[in-house]
């Protein structure tokens, strides 16, 4: 902002300068002064159209932030809505890593059970065995003796025969519950055996599902960091994006003030290039005059033979002898008719004009700053005209008037 504010002050202090050296008065105004001041609103009005070409350069690279803004939005939801899937995903597996938890724990109490039946089996086992050995040891050490009581110790001989059945039927039952026993703890073992397998099963398909579980986080998590990455880059987007609107803000508010500036300055210029008559007495238009053959005021026409009004004076000179400018003013034509032959008409301002005719040369041009005292014509007699001399008039606000009222003799 800082640059316009310059630019302000270098626009309007110099032309200021410029119109105070020259004295502030049309009467005294510097030729030059015009001229540099349109240069400087030239300067100015180049400054607006580099300041345009600079906000459409800012326009599009704003254009082309907010589109990179929208492709990381899109990818940023993109990403967003996988993580989503893949959520989707790790809520399946640790609901398998939980089942599969379950039935491991569910294994480990049947196992624990299992055990417990085992040892029990073993002890039931150890004790029959321990049994067995005893009476077997006891009817070792009695051997034939044994049999030799149960016959004396009978009271009969049926009674002793449903001893010695007995004694079969005892080491019979041993011998079976012991059978018992080994195959009961056998198929516990057995069992035993399938349910560690099982639990093995288990256990390496829950490392399996950990595995996957493991990955997918870590996917996840590589996701997650992409969005964040994404999301910085739009952050640093954005903030390009509210970087380039204030440049483009501070570039409209830019040209606007240069183009109030431009604006004023031209119309001060056209405020001054309406001229203001200051009063002042013409300058001599025709210092080689050698008479005035004709004086303002109705006479005989010298061509057209008739009494008509004569508007001006008329000054006899030599040809090609100076015309001067009677006064400061704006040349607001300098050209040919068939009658005034090669003329001048000057604005002074206020609607004071006056008109120089019948010239050999014209050494001005339309839309000239003339000063007073300046030469812009040769004495000639073009046109309607007998003789060399110059035809001078005066007109005030459309109608012409006496030229002696602003001529000194």
């Amino acid at each position: 902002m800082k640059r316009w504010k310059k630019a302000l002050c270098a626009f309007l202090c110099i032309p200021i300068a410029a119109y105070l050296a020259g004295g502030g008065m049309a009467g005294a105004m510097d030729v030059n002064a015009s001229g540099l001041t349109n240069d400087l609103i030239k300067e100015k009005e180049q400054e607006i159209e580099s300041a345009r070409e600079l906000k459409k350069q800012l326009q599009s690279n704003l254009t082309d932030v907010k589109k990179i803004k929208e492709e990381l939005e899109a990818a940023k939801n993109d990403l967003a809505e996988y993580v989503a899937q893949l959520d989707g995903q790790l809520a399946t597996i640790q609901s398998k890593i939980a089942d599969l938890k379950g039935k491991i724990e569910e294994k480990e109490d049947e196992i624990v059970q299992t055990q417990g039946e085992l040892e029990s089996a073993i002890e039931d086992q150890n004790n029959q065995y321990e049994a067995m050995k005893k009476r077997i040891k006891f009817m070792y050490e009695k051997g034939d003796n044994l049999y030799m009581e149960l016959i004396f110790s009978s009271t009969s001989f049926s009674d002793m025969l449903n001893k010695a059945d007995y004694i079969e039927m005892l080491s019979a039952y041993d011998r079976k519950m012991l059978d018992q026993y080994v195959a009961t703890r056998e198929l516990i073992e057995l069992y035993k055996q399938q349910l560690e397998e099982e639990m093995a099963y288990l256990e390496e398909a829950k490392t399996g599902v950990e595995s996957e579980e493991a990955s997918l986080n870590s996917l996840i998590d590589e996701k997650k960091d992409r969005i964040e990455q994404v999301g910085n880059d739009i952050d640093a987007k954005e903030a390009a994006i509210a970087e380039y609107e204030a440049d483009i803000k501070e570039q409209n508010e830019t040209i606007a003030i240069l183009e109030k500036v431009v604006a004023e300055e031209k119309a001060r210029l056209a405020e001054e290039s309406r001229l203001k008559y200051d009063g002042g007495m013409f300058k001599w238009p025709a210092p080689s005059y050698t008479a005035i053959s004709s004086e303002y005021g109705n006479r005989m026409h010298p061509t057209l033979g008739v009494e008509r009004f004569h508007n001006g004076l008329d000054m006899a000179a030599p040809g090609g002898s100076p015309i001067l400018a009677a006064y400061d003013g704006n040349v607001v034509a300098a050209d040919y008719s068939s009658s005034m032959g090669n003329y001048i008409m000057i604005d002074h301002g206020d609607g004071l004009y006056t008109i120089y005719m019948h010239a050999s040369a014209l050494y001005v041009s339309k839309g000239n700053f003339v000063v007073k005292g300046q030469n812009i014509a040769a004495v000639g007699s073009t046109g309607r005209s007998t003789g060399n001399h110059l035809h001078f008039s005066v007109r005030l606000n459309g109608n012409y008037v006496n030229p002696w009222n602003y001529l000194s003799k």
